[in-house]
């Protein structure tokens, strides 16, 4: 019989939570949920090495743990430092961690341009959600920002350097799904960039998923360019017998036709199984795929808007607390010609048409 390992106590934001040691604080927060789990921009629980670029993730220690409860000095990356037993960590109770939080977002704006009207990532991005929640009204840079040439990474891949953030996601999901990465980190500093050395184009069978994990529109899927808003399309689960990978999607709708193929996320955002180019791209057709339901949706996410899953429509409450049924104010049918009298429109099982009145005759 295996022994328990030992769980630690560890409190966020005054909530004390029992993990297994070894575990970060932004895991250990996510355990807890909602706003106590910091942001994270390149944090990626599926990619090795992932962490550590972006800082939005930093947290106060304000006690290192039941045996040294003396405060770290500096403000520290909670997807890259574990927690001890006893440890005592501040998010959003930090005025520390808020101030420097506004700081981080500001820096990765310089050189974000403002073009969300016509990105793709809009209404799904985590920028956009970052900056909202943790953004200062203004920004005190004056500089001209850097810009980049548009890249073609093959067929399906368009990159977008001016809107990249350097998390490094992109260049982890090739080196640790495929077997010739192509693409990585050129120059230093200010003129760092997301490319290959020489022109080429990302074909692996899985490379797709680096659209996935993109937090921002740096990344984009060729086959969707343009063509519509996430807000407007109803994501649904679907899957395939595919023999390349789980063939588990979201289909993204627009009535009945299928905008895009993406991989389905978690509640923070990440891919739960890398899906291929082929379910990705070339599967466009419903009739390709079993469909189980809609999505949940965030509630807070724009996606949600007119996206009701497990609803119940409100009873009418007024016979129960008055004793009778609504009085009828007025019957529309004496007062107008318009309405035919056999069709109750509050009873119609959808929109109303033209066949649901009378038609008015030209004279």
């Amino acid at each position: 019989m295996s022994e328990e390992k030992k769980l630690i106590k560890v409190t966020i934001d005054n909530i004390t939570v029992e993990v297994e040691p070894g575990t970060s604080i932004l895991n250990a927060a996510r355990q807890i949920g909602g706003d106590v789990a910091p942001p994270a921009m390149c944090y990626y629980s599926k990619l090795k090495g992932s962490g550590g670029k972006c800082r939005t993730c930093l947290v106060e220690v304000a006690a290192g743990s039941t045996a040294d409860p003396r405060p770290m000095p500096k403000l520290v990356a909670s997807c890259r430092t574990n927690v001890m037993d006893g440890m005592v960590v501040k998010n959003i109770t930090s005025e520390k961690v808020i101030d420097a939080r506004k700081g981080i977002v500001e820096f990765l704006l310089i050189n974000h341009p403002l073009d969300c009207p016509i990105c793709d990532q809009a209404g799904e991005c985590k920028l956009q959600d970052l900056s909202y929640d943790n953004g200062a009204p203004g920004t005190r840079y004056e500089f001209p920002r850097r810009t980049f040439e548009k890249h073609d990474l093959g067929p399906y891949i368009q990159l977008h350097m001016t809107r990249c953030i350097m998390c490094f996601r992109c260049v982890f999901t090739a080196d640790q799904l495929t077997n010739q990465r192509v693409h990585g980190i050129l120059d230093r500093g200010e003129h760092a960039e997301i490319a290959t050395y020489i022109s080429k184009s990302l074909d692996h069978d899985f490379i797709g998923n680096v659209i996935d994990v993109c937090p921002v529109g740096a990344l984009t899927d060729k086959t969707f360019r343009f063509k519509n808003r996430v807000w407007f399309l109803k994501p649904v689960d679907a899957h395939r017998d595919c023999p390349k990978c789980s063939g588990k999607v979201q289909l993204w709708f627009r009535g009945d036709e299928v905008f895009r193929v993406t991989a389905r996320k978690d509640q923070w955002g990440e891919v739960e199984d890398w899906i291929c180019n082929e379910c990705r791209f070339e599967k466009k057709k419903a009739a390709d795929w079993v469909i189980e339901g809609p999505t949940k949706v965030d509630r807070h996410s724009v996606i949600s808007a007119n996206h009701y899953v497990g609803m119940h429509k409100p009873t009418e409450i007024e016979p129960e607390v008055m004793g009778r049924n609504p009085r009828l104010l007025m019957d529309i049918h004496s007062v107008s010609e318009v309405n035919r009298p056999e069709i109750d429109l509050s009873r119609l099982p959808g929109p109303a048409h033209s066949d649901n009145f009378n038609g008015i005759e030209n004279k």
